[in-house]
């Protein structure tokens, strides 16, 4: 492989001084925007440049890209919403840069293209983004995102003549949308217009749930809740009600908590009623049955429970309707008459039905192990459609008779994947003695040591959960194994395993990686020079934290959109948002402990690290670049050995979301590339 030469990256005498500590920050002034400093621009340009001359060297890169694109080309379906008669979902025939949303009349009548993102950009990197048909199916309100930022503007298609309204909503965000049931208007979230209207770098404060009413201007927009006394709270209208009387609303700190509010929209001035005052559990409105709310909760159960409270009683408490069960409640609604829930029993979904008292009523069959979801249909329905998926099996559609307990395929992936290709799940003890499960994903005939991606996120109360992956699968089938570790900090085992990786423990999602890394080569799975590990976004941090704290375990790491200033990470666009699970930079306490794991902070000089790609977009407005940025620059800077530190940069793309196909493509092409020729992939 050829040497390489780094570009040269200016260094400051920044240095802040915090609770007694001096903090030495020489690449700050990577977080100004490229878009107006031709500095970092030219930095940013002169890094990509290195990246991929260095890419295009890579034995396997031609092998990965043609394989990628064969399994990423087969017909991919959402589950279809039912709205008067009219069944709508999106599609992406294989390798279309965005899917299109399409309607039938009737479930089984042909299909209709509704909206098509392709014919938007030029490049591809505009994209549909959310999505809500009105109550009679007459009219489709939808999101724009350009160039996958967390930003949309709304807009409305009359379905019938295929016209777009004159309606337009800015400065969407952080949103759903929800009709009235009466086809008058929809709800909103969003945040006040940013000053300049350069949204890149705006603060998040101010976020607020609104509604639009048809042929008014934004500017006459209604603010249904708004919490002006806690800016940094995020509000989400989940759901209008089956009878139209109560909008229901979301509010969170970004994690760890959130509070029901409950909107009557029969009375003037729709008054509302938030049902819990603090944030110490997490709270879900699942429905309304008259004036009795449905929700799912963790308080008193971290595994959660269903409760109801009636707001009609003089002095309403909250009432369990279906305790915590022997699983992690995920999702539950109200469906034909039931109520039918989800629930991960080791990261793996069984789907339970009970009458609306709360007794059980069976379960709903599913086609084998793995990730069930998306259940959609009314109280009224007795039809409901779900989507089933797992690492082996690509992603079907079920039509679901609620009161035959029956399902039917619906849609079905024409896709062809290599039938040695088997899953098993495994449990390894962390540094603690915490039992951590793990999947492992291989070809059948591959029995001693192989080259292992352990792929990572723990965060947020999110689970990661079996599902089908094209980008995992090339890799599998080119000799390679799969490892998911589900580690601490995500959901799996409700909100004591969330907990138990965040704040000040978050050490223990650092750990229960290291022990799974330990676990894989002790156990003859991955070889002694051949483990890579692969996290984005809060797994980007868990991966760049874990390596400066064992560089020793790993060959390779792949880093991606991650937070990696733990120091000032509040300090940009979304970021005070998750002060709730990383903890206050402000505080000491918090302070020290993220100083303790920052990876831009807590970079070994002088020790033997792996192969590092780190990956990042320009315009991630979420988890902003100049993390990575400045990340990479100390690791270039440093004394780590011999192998590549390097940063490969998306342009007009974002945090993830709305991503062309190709562009995806060609970025798992350079990571698995990469990851190949370090761990030695044939």
């Amino acid at each position: 492989m050829p040497a390489i030469s780094y570009p040269e990256t200016r260094r400051s005498d920044v240095v802040d001084e915090r609770f007694g500590y001096r903090i030495a920050d020489p690449y700050r002034w990577l977080e100004n925007d490229a878009r107006s400093d031709r500095e970092v621009a030219a930095w940013m340009a002169a890094q990509d440049r290195t990246t991929r001359a260095y890419l295009a060297t890579l034995p396997m890169r031609d092998a990965f890209h043609a394989r990628l694109t064969t399994l990423f080309d087969h017909e991919r379906l959402t589950a279809p919403l039912q709205r008067g008669g009219r069944y709508f979902f999106t599609r992406n025939g294989g390798l279309h840069n965005q899917a299109v949303l399409i309607m039938r009349e009737g479930v089984d009548g042909p299909d209709r293209v509704l909206i098509d993102p392709n014919a938007w950009s030029s490049d591809g990197t505009t994209a549909l983004a959310e999505w809500s048909p009105s109550e009679d199916g007459r009219l489709v309100a939808f999101g724009v995102q350009e160039s996958g930022s967390d930003w949309r503007t709304i807009r409305i298609l009359d379905v019938a003549s295929g016209v777009f309204l004159e309606d337009e909503i800015r400065w969407a965000r952080f949103t759903t949308i929800a009709w009235a049931k009466d086809g008058s208007g929809f709800f909103y979230s969003g945040f006040p217009a940013p000053a300049d209207n350069t949204p890149s770098a705006a603060p998040v404060g101010g976020h607020a749930v609104h509604f639009h009413a048809l042929g008014t201007a934004q500017a006459h927009d209604r603010v249904l809740h708004a919490t002006p006394d806690q800016p940094h709270l995020v509000h989400i209208i989940t759901t209008v009600t089956d009878d139209g009387r109560h909008a229901a609303i979301f509010s969170s700190p970004g994690s760890g908590g959130s509070t029901p509010t409950i909107v009557d929209l029969t009375r003037p001035g729709w008054p509302s009623r938030t049902l819990v005052s603090n944030f110490d559990h997490f709270w879900a409105v699942i429905g309304c049955i008259g004036t009795s709310v449905i929700l799912a909760t963790q308080q008193g159960a971290a595994r959660s429970r269903i409760v109801t409270f009636d707001l009609a009683a003089a002095d309403p408490e909250f009432v369990e309707l279906v305790p915590e069960q022997d699983a992690t409640l995920s999702d539950a609604v109200l469906l034909g008459g039931r109520l039918i829930v989800s629930y991960l029993v080791d990261a793996q979904t069984e789907v339970r039905r009970y009458r609306l008292d709360g007794t059980p009523d069976g379960a709903v069959a599913l086609p084998g192990i793995g990730t069930a979801g998306g259940f959609r249909g009314r109280l009224s329905d007795n039809e409901a459609f779900f989507t089933f998926t797992s690492f082996n099996s690509p992603t079907t559609i079920h039509r679901y008779d609620v009161s035959a307990k029956a399902s039917t395929t619906w849609a079905k992936a024409d896709v062809t994947i290599d039938p040695r290709i088997v899953v098993e799940q495994r449990f390894y003890a962390s540094k603690d003695g915490t039992r951590v499960p793990m999947f492992l994903v291989r070809r059948a005939d591959i029995a001693g040591p192989a080259p292992t991606m352990l792929h990572v996120y723990g965060g947020y109360g999110i689970s990661v959960v079996p599902m089908y992956s094209p980008a995992l699968l090339a890799w599998v089938e080119r000799g390679g194994v799969v490892a998911v570790a589900n580690i601490r900090g995500g959901g799996e085992y409700g909100k004591a395993w969330h907990d138990a990786g965040r704040l000040l423990a978050k050490q223990n999602s650092f750990d229960d990686v290291i022990a799974a890394g330990e676990y894989l080569k002790a156990e003859g799975i991955a070889p002694p020079d051949g483990l890579a590990i692969q996290g984005s976004s809060n797994g980007g941090l868990i991966v760049g934290a874990t390596v400066n704290q064992r560089p020793d375990l790993f060959a390779v790491a792949l880093p991606g959109v991650g937070v990696m200033d733990m120091l000032r990470f509040d300090r940009f666009t979304g970021g005070r948002l998750w002060v709730s699970e990383f903890g206050d930079p402000a505080d000491e306490a918090d302070f020290r402990n993220l100083l303790g794991y920052s990876p831009y902070h807590t970079i070994r000089s002088g020790a033997a690290y792996p192969a590092i790609l780190v990956t990042t977009a320009d315009a991630d407005d979420r988890v902003v670049p100049a993390h990575s940025f400045k990340y990479v620059a100390a690791l270039q800077a440093a004394d780590l050995g011999d192998r590549p530190r390097l940063l490969r940069i998306d342009t007009r793309a974002g945090h993830g979301t709305g991503k062309p196909i190709p562009q995806l493509i060609g970025e798992i092409t350079d990571m698995w590339a990469f990851a190949a020729r370090w761990t030695g992939l044939a």
